[in-house]
Order: C-alpha cells, then structure tokens, then sequence
C-alpha cells in the first residue's frame, strides 16, 4: 500500500536524544478535531526516522505532520467506536521492544543514556505508542474486514494488467522430515544437574546474582546478555514443562528447582508478575553431546531412509514411529510455515540444513542423514522434497489464492483512502499558515 494508509506513522525506534528535543521552539502547527500536533513531535518523528534509515518521498515537514494527522483521524473513530485492545498483549510487546533494544547497545545504563530518559519513562512511551498503533490497526481491520471478491473479479482484474505487472510467485517446496535425538549419557545430565545445583547454592548464600552468573554461564546467549531476563509473557509463551514451574513462583528471591525442558535444563527466578503475565530470569544449560552419539543416529537414519526407499514402510508411516521431532511427528513430518500459514515454503525461509539437503532432490526423493541445529541443540535429520512448484507468473489455475490476495488489498487501500477523504470532510482541521505549502497526500486538509 501506499505510504501513510496502513502504517499510520507509529515511532518504534529507539527515541532522540534530549538535547534535540529541547532545541526545538515548540508550536501548535496543526489541529486536527480537539487535537495538536506539536512543532516537536514532528521534529521528534524525523530524528527518530532518520536513526532507522528512512527517507520520505517529498519534503518531511510535509509527510510527517500529515502522517501523525492520519493517525489521529483512526484514533477519533476509535474513540467513537469504543475500541480497546489487550493491556497484556501491548505490555509484551513493548517488552520485547526494550529488550531488542537492551541488546543492540550492549546495556540498560547505555539504552537510557542513547535515548536520553530512564528505562520506565522509555516503557511509558512505547506503550502509549504501541496502544496506539493497536488501537488504528483495530480501527483498519473494522473498515475492511467485510471485503469479499470472487473469482470474476479476480479474473477481470489480471485480464486488464499488463502482463509482466502480474505478480511473480517464487519456487515453493513442501518438505517432510524425520529427525533423531542423540543419546545423552545419564553421568552428562548429572553433570549439568550439578552445575546448576552450585549455582542455586551461590545465589541463596549471597556470594553471586542470578543475572551475573546467567550472563556469565547461561546456554540462551540472548536473555544471557541481559541477565537472563526474558521480559513479560503469559504462560502460554513458554513452553509448558516452564511454564508450570515459573508461573508458581512467588518469591523473587527464589531460585526455583531444576526444569527439563526440550531445550536443556534451567533454574528460574521471579521478577515481577503483572496480572497474568510474569517477568522472569532464567540460567539454560545443554548437555554435551558427543560425536560417537551424533554418529551412531546417523547410522541409525541410514538405515531406515534405506528400508524407505526399499518399500519396507513409507515415510509417512515411519515418522510416527522413529522421529524425535514433536512438532512434525503427528503430521507425517511435514514442516509448517507459520509466516505463510501453509506447508510451502521459499528455500530461503527453510532451515538453512534442510534447505541444503533437498535443494539438489527430485520430488519424492529423500536426503541422505545430516546434522541440524533444533531448539538450540544438534539433532540428525532426513529430509523429502515432498513437492516443488518452480517460479513464474501467477495463474489463476495454480495461484488463485496469491491473486485474491492481490485483489483484496487493493480494494482494502481504496476502501481505507476513501474513509481518510471522508473523514477529513467532516473533522475540524486548522493548519498553521507555515505549514500550509504541501503537496499533501489527501489534499482536503486545507478547506
């Protein structure tokens, strides 16, 4: 879509400096309904658009202030419309949003001293920034969600564009995998029992801190850079084996017992709980695994790809039976796309071993045993090409999804364009005379 409509200018980035701020002369430049856009949030959305690489088609004191103008007029209907969206929900991400930020400067002290204001003023703002954003995308879905096109339209639409303006869809493939687990000797689990054991012990005496030792030992390399922290989430975020254990936490001087988990084994310390959602540290050790063990799966798979292909037993019937990999197990091992929502997928959004196994196999064909990294921890796997549709054009045979897709979205921006002009007509909007020379997007501001 085009710039503006769907995106409704919400600033992500890490915020500018204050000393930029407090060089602006703030003003009332635009009113938009009962309310202002300020000299410097404009000043301020520029600077923080430039930190991310942005650039704007036409002069920013033009764009930005119309972009913020927009932005009110979905939060009016909001408004109008008594939208509300999860507290939780916008707690998380902005969560997730500081600690992404945490971890591109290197601390906390650092974060604060880049954005110029304390870590709980930074969360105040994203979260009011995020609500927002929430509340406009509630707003857009309301407008359009009704759309419905069919396979007329859709037909007539592609018949009138030119030829090479009709999308192009890449090569998709759908894989299926069987995936084996090395044996962990038992003396190796102890090991990292042990490990974590000293660790607890260390953190009761008082001689160490959870966040030190997690930064300093923890297997989870990202929570590991900001002292285990993982930041807010509900319970169904984790998986349920920590889930059980973390959100029975209450003392946050606690250090909960030993958690095996699929992707290792853990200790637990509470940070803050928050309604239903719970901040929580974590120390995650793997046990070692051997290449005698890595090679004895491999021979193992071997094996059963060679009675597969013998017709001893299907791939199918034999992923219930042999493969580690929960996930796939109970569906004959076919790999889901869950940016796609479907089983195809592009070679480059395939785990990079799988994708290297089949890229030279023919349809139906299986791989021979590779190693590939799962959760965090190394596994052997084999793959088949179960399907592969080649790029090219997209066809209302092959591709009528894709096309409908096309066809939704278009008129999804009129409809949303449409609204914007309406809306204009009937909201007060007064501009300040400085700010009146634009080329403006929707040029009803100016009545």
């Amino acid at each position: 879509m085009r710039r503006i409509l769907i995106g409704c200018f919400v600033l992500l980035s890490l915020g500018a400096s204050a000393q930029s701020r407090d060089n602006v002369i703030d003003e009332v430049i635009w009113v938009v309904g009962d309310e202002a856009i300020l000299r410097s949030d404009v000043e301020t959305a520029r600077i923080e658009a430039l930190q991310q690489g942005q650039r704007w088609d036409g002069d920013p004191y033009c764009v930005i202030p119309e972009q913020l103008a927009i932005q009110k007029l979905f939060l009016h209907q909001a408004a109008i419309d008594s939208v509300e969206v999860s507290d939780a929900d916008v707690f998380r991400k902005v969560d997730s949003e500081i600690n992404n930020n945490i971890m591109s400067v290197g601390s906390r002290e650092k974060l604060e001293e880049y954005i110029g204001m304390s870590i709980s003023q930074y969360r105040e703002r994203l979260y009011n920034l995020l609500r927002d954003r929430e509340m406009v995308q509630e707003v857009q879905r309301g407008l359009v969600e009704h759309i419905k096109v069919t396979p007329a339209q859709v037909r007539r639409y592609f018949r009138e564009m030119p030829e090479d303006s009709i999308p192009f869809v890449p090569t998709r493939v759908e894989c299926q995998i069987i995936t084996r687990d090395p044996v962990v000797p038992q003396e190796e689990i102890d090991r990292v029992k042990d490990e974590l054991r000293s660790y607890t012990e260390r953190i009761n005496s008082g001689s160490a801190q959870f966040s030190t030792l997690a930064l300093l030992y923890s297997e989870d390399k990202e929570s590991a850079k900001n002292g285990g922290e993982l930041g807010f989430a509900n319970r169904g975020d984790y998986v349920p084996e920590f889930s059980n254990v973390a959100f029975n936490l209450t003392d946050p001087k606690a250090v909960s017992k030993i958690v095996e988990t699929e992707y290792g084994f853990h200790i637990i310390q509470l940070i803050e709980k928050r309604g239903d959602m719970i901040n929580c540290r974590h120390i995650l050790l793997k046990p070692r695994v051997t290449m005698e063990a890595l090679q004895q799966c491999i021979n193992d798979l071997d094996t059963i790809s060679d009675e597969i292909r013998r017709g001893v037993y299907t791939f199918d019937e034999s992923t219930a039976i042999v493969s580690s990999d929960k996930d796939t197990r109970n569906n004959r091992g076919l790999l889901y796309n869950r940016m796609m929502g479907s089983s195809k997928f592009e070679m480059k959004d395939l785990p990079v071993e799988v994708a290297r196994a089949v890229a030279g196999l023919q349809v139906g064909e299986i791989s021979k045993p590779f190693i590939m990294n799962s959760k965090g921890k190394e596994v052997v796997a084999i793959a088949k090409l179960k399907s592969r549709v080649n790029g090219h054009r997209a066809t209302m045979t092959d591709d009528y999804q894709e096309l409908q897709d096309v066809v939704v979205g278009k008129l999804s921006e009129e409809k949303l364009e449409s609204w914007i002009r309406e809306k204009q007509q009937a909201t007060y909007v007064r501009i300040n005379e400085d700010w009146k020379n634009c080329e403006f997007q929707y040029p009803g501001w100016i009545k």
